[in-house]
C-alpha cells in the first residue's frame, strides 16, 4: 500500500513545485528570406513567404 499524505498541501506550496512549468518567452529570428522582414520562431516555415531552410514549403 502506498503512503498517503498526513495533511492538505496548500494552494501556494502546489504553485511554488508547478512554478518552473510556467510559460517561456519565445525568442524570435527574422527571416533569412531576402525581401522577407518576417519574425518567425527558430526551426519553423515562415508564415509570410512560405520559405523553411531555402525551400518553399508553404504556398
Amino acid at each position: 500500500m502506498a503512503p498517503l499524505p498526513k495533511k492538505k498541501h496548500s494552494k501556494k506550496r502546489k504553485k511554488d513545485r508547478a512554478s518552473h512549468f510556467g510559460i517561456k518567452n519565445v525568442p524570435l529570428t527574422k527571416c533569412n528570406e531576402p525581401g522577407c522582414d518576417a519574425f518567425i520562431v527558430p526551426h519553423s516555415a515562415c508564415p509570410e513567404c512560405g520559405v523553411y531552410k531555402s525551400q518553399q514549403i508553404l504556398d
